[in-house]
């Protein structure tokens, strides 16, 4: 069974170096004792987003990215749906490279199955120094490619 599977609906795949997102994100989970269990990652548009919203949350807003859990014990599992729309326009608000903020919110999906919560007190402190440890383990990776 494929531990990765990228597939976008109603927008073209990005177009990054899977294998090396593979790899990082497999470093993520194992710097937070994880190991890697089935990953399915959909890219879409706000549209979309915003009915898997609806239907599965009952929330009616946009979103960059919702994860479905399926994780168990130490194994990290799960379904993440991503907004290329609202990933642009974060970047573009952000001031950010549009590159840096998806690879941002492709690892965030992934911390959540590591059990890192961003929605209560103090949790979006957490989530962001993480997301930053993961990104500068994404350059880091990045600059040995060349």
């Amino acid at each position: 069974m494929e531990k990765f599977i990228w597939t976008s609906e109603q927008v073209a795949l990005p177009q990054l170096d899977y294998s090396l997102v593979e790899g990082w994100i497999s470093d993520v989970a194992a710097s937070h004792d994880r190991i890697l269990g089935p990953l399915a990652y959909v890219f879409c548009n706000d549209e979309r987003i915003l009915e898997v919203n609806r239907q599965f949350l009952q929330h009616d807003y946009y979103t960059d990215i919702i994860t479905f859990d399926n994780s168990r014990g130490r194994m990290v599992s799960g379904d993440m749906f991503i907004s290329l729309d609202t990933v642009r326009s974060n970047a573009e608000g952000l001031g950010v490279e549009y590159a840096q903020e998806l690879m941002r919110v492709i690892i965030h999906g992934v911390l959540h199955l590591c059990g890192i919560n961003d929605k209560g007190p103090g949790e979006r402190e957490v989530m962001e120094a993480n997301e930053n440890a993961a990104l500068d383990m994404w350059r880091k990776i990045k600059c040995n490619e060349i």
